[in-house]
C-alpha cells in the first residue's frame, strides 16, 4: 500500500493520444536508454524524439535500434539506422548516445498497427538533415530551364 496523500480535483486528467500522422517532422532526441532484449539474448538503444514545432510540437516519437542481437539482420538494419541519424545531426563517431542528444533533425515518421492489439502506433521511417526535407529542386544550370525542359 502507498500513502498518496492526493486530490484528483486539483490535477487535469491525462488524457490518451492518437498517434501524430505520417509525414516528416523536425524532432531532436532527448533521451536514449540501453534495454536487454525481451528474451535477454541481446539489448537495445531506445531513442525518444521529442516535436521541436508545428501542431504536435512536444509529442514523442520512438525508435529501438537492436546493436546486440543474434540475429545479424537486426543488427545491420540498426547500425544502417543509427548511420542515418548520425549524419543527419552531424556526430560520426558518438562514443555515447548522449552525444546525439538535443541536436535538430529531420525524422519521417509513418503509422502501423501495433503487433499486440492492433491499434495504429507511430513508427520512424527515416532520418534526414535539418532543412533538407525543405529544400526546393536544384535549378537548372545554363540554359534557366528545368532538366526535363531542355
Amino acid at each position: 500500500m502507498a500513502n498518496l496523500n492526493f486530490n484528483a480535483t486539483d490535477v487535469d486528467p491525462a488524457v490518451g493520444y492518437d498517434p501524430i500522422p505520417a509525414g516528416k517532422y523536425l524532432a531532436a532526441i532527448t533521451e536514449s536508454e540501453e534495454k536487454p532484449t525481451k528474451s535477454g539474448s541481446g539489448s537495445y538503444v531506445q531513442l525518444t524524439f521529442q516535436i521541436l514545432e508545428g501542431e504536435y510540437k512536444g509529442r514523442l516519437v520512438w525508435a529501438r535500434l537492436n546493436l546486440d542481437n543474434p540475429n545479424a539482420t537486426a543488427v545491420k538494419i540498426a547500425r544502417a539506422e543509427l548511420s542515418a541519424i548520425c549524419r543527419a545531426v552531424g556526430v560520426m563517431s558518438p562514443k555515447d548516445s548522449s552525444e546525439l542528444h538535443n541536436l535538430p533533425l529531420v525524422i519521417s515518421v509513418g503509422v502501423k498497427p501495433r503487433k499486440d492489439n492492433g491499434e495504429p502506433s507511430n513508427v520512424i521511417r527515416g532520418y534526414e538533415k535539418r532543412g533538407a526535407a525543405a529544400k526546393p529542386p536544384a535549378a537548372a544550370t545554363g540554359n534557366g530551364k528545368a532538366p526535363w525542359q531542355r
